[in-house]
């Protein structure tokens, strides 16, 4: 009896201790991308493309501006809290040290798109490129603190997070009539050309140690405030661009999936994020909104023109309203675009959700 207890003590202290081992190397999450999920980056950086004022943040537990492009919590924060860990904070960030890069990194940077040439009115932004070169100086500072082995797996067991494309069209192709781009190309070209160089990145993501890569899509592109505000005479969504999002998306989930078989393997998971913001879009009273075409911030008609700051009109209920400022959701439409990516059907995630992603990882 006494040696069947020992043994029973023994058990459990050997799951006690598994169980404090998987809670010190909590799977890493790391982020890419532009505003959609940018929490700060661009604070440090001399540039007008930041969400450092008021009142950006008027709903974050502080109550105060951190740099995300939200009132509250954004797409990555809602994907950190599924994996029950704290949010990431940004690359270039001085808090980011030590044990807190364990937790992973958030390198996105308000402005960028998949080529170089977006986001120039902006100057000062951390373009893909540079995403990747600080993600890999940050292997190099997780390789001095837990030696490079243990880095190695770190990143390999990673989710990433990569959100890019919607400036390409917005603050590119279609920033000023006759644009560079739109001389360049005929729209279903320059979206083949879109795919070809973020194919390239992804590509280089996965050479830089990327294994579980979640790949969002633009949203509905021609319906945000700031479009309605500026291109639209009757309240509906710009035709050219929800063309532009129309042809782009599902090029993109092809892509990934092509990328998958060549690999062999499920490395790049597709977000289809037009879907989840199209269904607010299109039908706001069903998710307990009040309105998708009116932002919660800005000025002008559909509080779509402008920069969101202290000036500007302000929703007393920012749940009510899909539309923080003139192009980003709020933190309610985040969250259930976060809901989309951990539980959604195919329609919504292909080849397979967040939540299988988990519970498959966790087997291995």
């Amino acid at each position: 009896m006494a040696s069947s207890l020992v043994l029973i003590f023994s058990l459990v202290l050997t799951a006690l201790e598994s169980f404090g081992t998987q809670q010190v190397e909590a799977r890493a999450f790391f982020v890419f991308g532009d505003s959609l999920v940018d929490n700060g980056n661009n604070n440090y950086l001399l540039t007008q493309a930041r969400a450092d004022a008021y009142p950006y943040g008027i709903d974050y537990p502080t109550g105060r501006p951190t740099g995300r492009f939200s009132n509250g919590y954004n797409i990555p924060d809602f994907i950190s809290q599924a994996l029950g860990a704290e949010s990431t904070l940004p690359y270039l960030s001085p808090e980011l040290t030590g044990q807190r890069l364990l937790v992973g990194a958030n390198f996105a940077s308000a402005g960028i798109g998949i080529l170089n040439d977006t986001g120039i009115q902006f100057v000062n932004i951390i373009r893909m490129y540079r995403q990747f070169e600080y993600f890999q100086e940050y292997q190099q500072r997780v390789s001095a603190l837990i030696g490079s082995e243990r880095a190695e797996q770190l990143v390999s067991g990673a989710l990433i997070l990569m959100t890019v494309g919607g400036n390409d069209f917005v603050n590119n192709y279609y920033l000023v009539p006759y644009s560079a781009r739109s001389r360049q190309y005929s729209l279903p070209d320059y979206v083949e050309y879109l795919i070809s160089e973020f194919r390239k990145l992804l590509l280089r993501l996965y050479d830089l140690g990327g294994r579980r890569v979640l790949v969002t899509g633009t949203g509905p592109l021609g319906c945000v405030p700031a479009e309605l505000a500026t291109r639209s005479t009757n309240g509906q969504c710009s035709a050219e661009l929800q063309r532009a999002a129309g042809l782009f998306n599902p090029q993109l989930t092809q892509m990934l999936l092509g990328l998958n078989r060549e690999l062999g393997a499920d490395i790049f998971i597709a977000a289809n994020t037009q879907q989840s913001a199209s269904d607010f879009v299109v039908n706001p009273q069903a998710y307990g909104f009040t309105t998708a075409k009116i932002a919660c911030c800005g000025q002008g008609p559909y509080n779509g023109l402008g920069l969101c700051t202290g000036l500007s009109n302000l929703c007393p209920n920012r749940d009510v309203y899909a539309f923080w400022d003139s192009f980003h959701p709020s933190e309610r439409a985040n969250r259930y675009i976060v809901q989309n990516i951990l539980s959604g059907t195919t329609e919504y995630m292909n080849p397979m959700n967040l939540s299988t992603i988990l519970a498959l990882d966790s087997r291995t």
